[in-house]
């Protein structure tokens, strides 16, 4: 199998991922990076077009003209809000690229990008390969939404920090909206049964109580938890959001209404509306059996730069739920570790970076040749 590491240009690579990080582009502010990546693949002769999102967004697209794509590489540019503006930016040092979205996922887009344009480069047609930078993957979706709205691909790359160890399964996500109210009052006249963070604290204990004992393989997260400020009073409300990451092959319906039951009865009967429970989101794990052509291929591919093939289970949420409730197979594979994203600290290796331009090099080419 060709080994052409020598088509990705390491020095324009950087320059690029650098200044991806520079711009801040956190969910529903992505104006500005679209805007320069559109340019860029623009000035480099890709076919590249907009897809519509909303009043102010869009994904980026380029698509093969004269074939249906085989695959579709596909990246999310926006990032969580920064953790600190004065230093977003990006730095270098000891082989490390530091900045917002470093890992998660500008490096990944940034690798996906270098792959098309060394590609073009060397060749006069399109692979019949997709590219897809979409907007949203940190709060709704719904870029990657648009996209399968559209477009159909066979199988998808997703650039997720996975550092660089394939992903064929994929956790569950549960996102829960949960509210109690009670009585507003004055704070010394405060009576536990109707203060609504009291039972609130209640209510969320008995449910984790539930997934430390009963589910111990599921990762929840209280994401945000807050009550109406109103000085020295009882508040009459508090709110509480919740993530859970479960194993691909949990019963994630039926975590669900165990969870709902546990709150109902916590201390409150749902039904006199003194509670709520809402599902915000509720994406289903997945696993792809590790067979046939393509994954023989991609484990060429990584064993031709001396990199494990065993796949393992990517466990986070991403756009590859909803791309693969949607009748596409996604495969997530990109340079970073999740534990370095979303961190004030956040970085990539920049070898690891070259690495997954070579990667995702190496799979175009394996599509133009029909062993994708």
């Amino acid at each position: 199998m060709p080994h052409p590491a020598e088509a990705v240009q390491p020095r324009r690579l950087r320059s690029l991922l650098r200044r991806m990080i520079d711009i801040y582009s956190p969910s529903g502010k992505e104006g500005d990076i679209l805007a320069f990546i559109y340019g860029y693949l623009k000035r480099r002769g890709l076919p590249v077009q907009r897809q519509e999102v909303d009043e102010h967004r869009f994904n980026l697209l380029v698509l093969p003209a004269a074939v249906a794509p085989r695959l579709v590489m596909l990246g999310h540019v926006d990032t969580v809000p920064a953790y600190d503006l004065d230093h977003f930016a990006s730095a270098e040092a000891d082989g490390r690229i530091r900045g917002l979205g470093a890992a998660d996922m500008k490096g990944g887009c940034a690798a996906m990008i270098e792959a098309f344009v060394a590609f073009l480069a060397k060749s006069a047609e399109m692979p019949p390969a997709a590219l897809a930078l979409v907007v949203g993957e940190e709060e709704e979706g719904d870029g990657a939404a648009r996209l399968i709205r559209d477009h159909h691909f066979p199988w998808a790359i997703i650039g997720e920090p996975t550092d660089l160890t394939p992903c064929l399964s994929h956790s569950g996500y549960l996102e829960l909206q949960v509210r109690t109210r009670g009585k507003r009052r004055h704070a010394s006249l405060s009576s536990r049964h109707e203060n609504a963070v009291a039972a609130m604290l209640k209510a969320i204990l008995a449910m984790t109580r539930y997934l430390e004992e009963k589910q111990p393989e599921i990762v929840y997260n209280i994401r945000d938890l807050f009550s109406a400020r109103a000085g020295f009073v009882v508040p009459e409300r508090c709110e509480a959001w919740l993530d859970l990451h479960l194993p691909p092959s949990a019963a994630i319906a039926e975590v669900a209404t165990d969870l709902e039951a546990l709150f109902c009865d916590s201390g409150g009967n749902c039904k006199s509306g003194e509670r709520d429970f809402r599902i915000s989101t509720i994406d289903a794990g997945y696993t792809l059996p590790n067979k046939g052509a393509v994954a023989e291929t991609l484990g060429a591919i990584l064993a031709a730069r001396g990199l494990p093939s065993e796949p393992r289970v990517f466990r986070s949420h991403s756009d590859a739920n909803q791309i693969w409730a949607a009748g596409i197979k996604p495969i997530l594979l990109g340079p970073g570790r999740l534990e370095q994203a979303h961190a004030p600290e956040e970085s990539v290796s920049f070898q690891k970076v070259c690495r997954a331009a070579g990667i995702y090099h190496d799979i175009l080419l394996a599509a133009a040749s029909g062993r994708w």
